[in-house]
């Protein structure tokens, strides 16, 4: 009996396997990996299948972090399902006419597994979409006075990858943040020529480039702009005195009293005052002196003559 209840089991272990075996042969497995930039969106196709074979459709989304997810659609009832699904994830149009699920704006919290099963009247649909989102880096160069460059790409996913133009002596330190992301810092130095940062991620299509010029670069240019602000300061304090004196010429013409007769001397009056009496006096004594002479001169002259004057 003992005998007889072992076979019993074995045959009936051999049974289950064979069934699962071929339970499992009958659902296709499909495993895709993809990668998405971060603020893109896209949809995921589950599988192109008659709508009047499809009896219920389901997408089971496990993120790395956060709550699953799941959206379901029910043909025999026209029902749906959804728990815990945010409103960047939904049905690409209806579930009624399309099963595609539609994802907006993808973030890293998307990051994941998106598995589509399906359940149809010829049997069972599997479809697993492993989602891995890019993050593309802000990449910045400095340079200093010391000969020192700095190209930096932060908070990239993954890690961008730095090098230079011409090839030099380069060290190259990484930073890794905790959402995944990781900022990374290439220090070249000594820098004597002009010099390029090249930066390369998966989420361009083309790299990065950043130019730092040479020392001398700057030092001419420094000189040029002097020697500009000099001449144009000059030009600028001659206009300025130029439209001063304008200015002052015009206020000094307005300003200008017109010629009148000069005033007379109040002095001068006074010597005029003071010399009139003796111009009369003058004047009294050459009467005197005419008298004396024209006497003087009768004397003088003959009997005859003197009648005769």
């Amino acid at each position: 009996m003992k005998a007889k209840a072992d076979m019993n089991c074995v045959g009936k272990t051999f049974c289950a396997f064979v069934l699962l075996t071929v339970a499992v042969a009958m659902v296709p497995m499909d495993n895709i990996n993809m990668s998405k930039i971060a603020g893109s969106s896209f949809n995921l196709i589950c599988d192109n299948i008659s709508r009047a074979d499809l009896v219920v459709v389901t997408w089971k989304i496990r993120p790395r972090t956060g709550n699953h997810c799941t959206l379901a659609y029910r043909t025999d009832r026209n029902k749906t399902d959804r728990t815990n699904c945010s409103e960047r994830m939904d049905w690409k149009s209806s579930p009624e006419t399309d099963s595609a699920l539609w994802i907006q704006q993808v973030t890293l919290m998307d990051e994941g597994c998106y598995i589509c099963e399906m359940a149809t009247s010829g049997g069972n649909l599997h479809r697993t979409y492993t989602l891995t989102v890019l993050v593309a880096p802000v990449v910045t160069l400095t340079c200093d006075s010391n000969g020192t460059a700095v190209c930096k790409a932060a908070a990239g996913k993954p890690a961008a990858q730095i090098s230079w133009d011409p090839n030099g002596d380069s060290r190259t330190e990484l930073k890794n943040h905790t959402d995944g992301t990781v900022t990374v810092l290439s220090i070249y130095r000594p820098r004597e020529t002009s010099i390029t940062c090249l930066v390369s991620h998966p989420a361009w299509h083309t790299s990065q480039s950043k130019e730092c010029a040479s020392e001398n670069h700057g030092n001419m240019f420094l000189q040029y702009f002097a020697i500009s602000a000099g001449l144009l300061g000059i030009l600028f304090i001659l206009a300025l005195l130029f439209l001063y004196k304008l200015h002052c010429g015009r206020v000094c013409y307005k300003s200008k009293i017109p010629e009148t007769a000069p005033p007379r001397n109040v002095q001068d009056s006074n010597e005029q005052q003071e010399l009139e009496p003796y111009a009369s006096y003058v004047q009294k004594e050459n009467v005197i002196y005419s008298t004396a002479y024209e006497v003087t001169v009768s004397e003088d002259l003959p009997p005859g003559l003197q009648s005769a004057t």
